[in-house]
């Protein structure tokens, strides 16, 4: 009866799902982990910030745009002066002599005089008071660093896009992996759970043997130590099904300890991908950390064009109005309105454009070699993804094979065991061998899953929930 009750326990989590039948949970594996990148996508903390990261580079192109449009702006200016230069006019010395002169003139001919006598004047180079208010407006007409630096924001605007969606697809790996580990220790727990149910049915009958003289004592010992490790293994298990579930939670920006929607892997878990070559082709052609790095190539190459026309002449357009005087009107003598042209061209800056220049070609050249170093490590990481999802494949149908000899060998030293024919120590032996190999296939199956998102990152497969507008 012990047996029965194991088999039919493992069979629910394990020997149905191997036999293609309808696991106890019915919910398809592949709906469920999208829903849950999905929100992954939306609530992850990580993904949030570099979110933001587009959206700062989306200023900085704004930003750059806006140099193309004329500058508007307001000045006012209260000035009170004390001291300073004073300029001295001598024209009552220059004057005053000659208007005596005729004075007298005028007098000797019966006439009163008619000039008067004149002060030198001292006049203040700075006005006591004054106020200049004017609005200026700034527009450049020939600037050509300007075009160049917004070609190089929208590069930019673009490398931080792909580093997003490299972010996202990493994400919905991370995400599908943890939710593999989370059923992995599940259904470790109730292989364990069902293993413990056995042996404490073992250990009861060997108490009852050993209490009416048929066994020896340390029978019992051998069963209850057995069973004490079994307990050992399910505390372990309940851990590590504890420590998935929490990490699972975390991607998702969730409380640790919130319910998790259970499902059955899938049964169809043969292959279908393309040969390795064709996955490298497709891995380099749609991996966003290869356009990341030619976007920022781009704006390097940029850079250079700025750096070089910083030597190139600007020409501006200068239209300034408003008021000056030592009090706050308008009108005649107060208002006043200027238009320039503006030329300027930077003859010698001490090597500063050039040592610019040289700059951004030295960082255009190293993400050329960056650009080779990261399409290097994506073959790497397809063959590895390729191999280990071959592998655990191929190992599946072993798995499989090996859990349904230890479920036949099991039932017949169960068998044995009833009838007296076999030690205590062949059958907890067999008993184990079964919960190792119902773990091993266990093991394996989620394996299938866990190395198939891993090529689907490494190969950049697989839909993504993602806004591309933010």
């Amino acid at each position: 009866m012990g047996a029965a009750r194991y088999l039919a326990t493992v069979g629910l989590c394990l020997s149905a799902c191997a036999a293609g039948a309808q696991a106890p949970v019915a919910n398809d594996f592949d709906t469920v982990v999208s829903d849950y990148v999905a929100e992954g996508l939306r609530s992850n903390l990580a993904l949030q910030s570099e979110t933001l990261e587009v959206e700062k580079a989306a200023q900085a192109l704004a930003e750059a745009r806006a140099r193309f449009f004329p500058e508007l702006s307001f000045e006012a200016r209260y000035t009170r002066a004390d001291g300073g230069r004073v300029i001295d006019i001598p024209i009552g010395s220059a004057l005053n002599p000659v208007y005596s002169t005729l004075n007298e003139m005028l007098i000797a001919q019966g006439q009163p005089a008619r000039f008067p006598q004149i002060s030198d004047e001292s006049i203040p180079f700075l006005r006591r008071e004054e106020q200049d208010t004017r609005l200026l407006l700034r527009q450049p007409l020939y600037a050509p660093a300007i075009p160049a630096a917004v070609r190089a924001q929208r590069a930019l605007l673009d490398a931080t896009s792909f580093n997003r969606m490299a972010i996202a697809r990493a994400l919905r790996r991370d995400i599908t992996v943890a939710y593999v580990d989370w059923l992995t220790a599940r259904s470790s727990v109730e292989i364990v759970a069902a293993s413990e149910a056995l042996l404490q049915e073992n250990l009861r009958v060997n108490e009852s043997l050993f209490d009416n003289g048929r066994i020896t004592e340390d029978l019992v010992l051998r069963a209850k130590a057995e069973l004490l490790d079994v307990e050992q293994q399910k505390r372990e298990a309940q851990n590590l099904a504890t420590q998935a579930q929490s990490f699972f939670n975390f991607l998702l920006n969730r409380q640790l300890q919130s319910a998790i929607e259970p499902t059955s892997p899938p049964t169809n878990a043969a292959g279908g991908e393309a040969a390795l070559e064709q996955l490298w082709d497709m891995a380099l052609d749609r991996r966003p950390e290869i356009a990341q790095v030619e976007q920022l190539r781009r704006a390097s190459e940029e850079q250079v064009r700025i750096a070089r026309k910083q030597k190139w002449p600007i020409l501006s357009l200068g239209v300034d109005a408003g008021t000056q005087g030592e009090d706050y009107r308008f009108g005649q003598g107060y208002n006043f309105g200027t238009a320039s042209l503006i030329f300027t061209w930077r003859i010698f800056d001490g090597g500063g454009d050039t040592a610019r220049v040289h700059q951004a070609r030295a960082t255009e050249k190293q993400l050329v070699l960056q650009q080779e170093e990261i399409a290097q490590q994506i073959r790497l990481e397809v063959q590895q993804s390729y191999d280990r999802l071959t592998t655990a494949r191929d190992s599946l149908a072993t798995a499989a094979a090996r859990a349904d000899a230890a479920r036949a060998a099991f039932r017949i030293a169960s068998r044995k065991r009833d009838e007296g024919v076999i030690s205590q120590v062949e059958f907890i032996d067999a008993r184990s061998a079964l919960t190792s190999a119902e773990l091993n296939h266990n093991l394996t199956r989620f394996n299938v899953l866990a190395r198939r998102a891993e090529l689907e990152y490494a190969t950049s497969t697989g839909d993504i929930p993602l806004d591309p507008g933010v």
